[in-house]
């Protein structure tokens, strides 16, 4: 399906350079040419052997070499599901990554191109109303970027205050691989684990 997916997109909007991503293990998708995402959506949802009629989530991932966006899209007449991906650059916080907004084709598009923009920092072109939808509209950074450092205030509030940080849930897992003695019984991760041990170390104390 897939093939017959991707070599219907080549066809019909030129230049995408759609190609199949094929995996031993998960979900195969299709990759597309970024600047191409409306044109190619658009001829997804109209064509009458596929018509992906549904949007279902649109997310981000930040690699360190790029932005990816990932669209799920559905047919409930055809009974098929769909990955589209395209891959932006990683910009900056003053350049934003860009790629056209896909809210004409489908109007599920709105919101969801609005968590992506505010939490991976992508700018949807011509969307109709992009501004934070999670986070307050001023606030700094975007939350699901590597790079991403929390502002230590906001309103004058601090953001991370230490008598809400819960230190017996972060040293859970940490406590629970000493007990077990085997970390690999045991998932368990926290970004500022050395915080979290040096409150341990003043419990002791």
């Amino acid at each position: 399906m897939h093939n017959l997916i991707a070599d219907y997109l080549n066809k019909v909007v030129s230049g995408c350079s759609a190609k199949v991503n094929e995996v031993s293990i998960g979900d195969k998708s299709i990759t597309i040419d970024s600047s191409f995402v409306l044109e190619v959506c658009r001829a997804l949802k109209t064509s009458s052997e596929f018509e992906f009629n549904v949007l279902q989530v649109i997310t981000g991932t930040d690699y360190p070499d790029r932005i990816e966006i990932s669209y799920i899209l559905a047919s409930f007449t055809k009974n098929l599901e769909l990955i589209l991906k395209a891959n932006l650059p990683r910009g900056d916080k003053s350049n934003l990554p860009k790629i056209n907004s896909v809210v004409s084709v489908w109007s599920a598009a709105n919101f969801q191109e609005r968590e992506t923009y505010d939490m991976i920092g992508v700018d949807f072109l011509g969307h109709p109303d992009l501004r934070r939808i999670l986070c307050p509209y001023d606030w700094d950074g975007h939350p699901l970027r590597r790079d991403y450092v929390v502002q230590e205030k906001y309103l004058d509030m601090v953001v991370n205050p230490p008598e809400k940080n819960n230190t017996d849930d972060q040293l859970f897992g940490k406590r629970l691989k000493e007990q077990l003695g085997d970390p690999k019984k045991v998932s368990a991760s926290w970004k500022d684990s050395s915080a979290s041990e040096e409150s341990e170390a003043k419990d002791g104390e």
